[in-house]
């Protein structure tokens, strides 16, 4: 069987669409919340989808006047390692993303940026979670202090656009957003992708 091309697939996603016939909560965190949903598939057998809802985050990818990056090193709790990120938080209910990014910029790392622009939006986890992630790009920085929530500890350094690379495809870069964010401006710098300008 060869594979087709995506001009080979069938137009819209009828086909393919699972139609939720009932459900109920799992359990309910302090942000997460599981669902358990009955759904009816394309043939027309049921099946059970579970999955975790989240309110979205936002991810800065911030430059300093020099070129080098702007990044974080967090202990993270699922996988029990410090990890390199670009800076990042999670959205209040009905906070601007834009406004998310700008706080979080300034919380985590003390800068603020003059100059923003859209990256994208990316969903790091479709197989079992609503979360969303946009991504920012912050220039023209500003040094500042940092207000770390009382619970967060992390260090903030700066990296060129190589190391970044080195580090992603060592596997030392594991982040999602902060991989996809660097490859983004691998092609930004080449002039393959530019963002949106705000």
């Amino acid at each position: 069987m060869t594979e087709k091309s995506i001009h080979d697939l069938p137009q819209g996603d009828q086909h393919l669409r699972e139609e939720r016939i009932s459900g109920e909560d799992i359990y309910g965190g302090i942000f997460l919340k599981m669902k358990r949903d009955t759904v009816s598939l394309p043939d027309g057998q049921q099946a059970i989808r579970e999955y975790l809802t989240h309110p979205g985050a936002v991810a800065v990818l911030a430059i300093l006047d020099d070129g080098r990056i702007l990044l974080e090193r967090q202990y993270r709790y699922p996988i029990a390692k410090a990890c390199i990120e670009i800076p990042a938080g999670k959205l209040e209910l009905g906070e601007d993303p834009l406004l998310c990014a700008q706080r979080e910029l300034e919380e985590e790392t003390g800068y603020i940026a003059k100059t923003w622009s859209y990256i994208r939006r990316i969903h790091p986890v479709i197989s079992y979670s609503t979360e969303f992630i946009d991504i920012y790009l912050a220039q023209d920085l500003v040094a500042g202090e940092r207000h770390l929530d009382d619970e967060e500890f992390l260090d903030v350094f700066a990296a060129p656009l190589e190391q970044l690379l080195t580090w992603v495809e060592e596997g030392e870069i594991t982040d999602v957003k902060t991989t996809i964010s660097t490859y983004w401006l691998e092609r930004y710098r080449r002039g393959l992708v530019s963002p949106r300008s705000i």
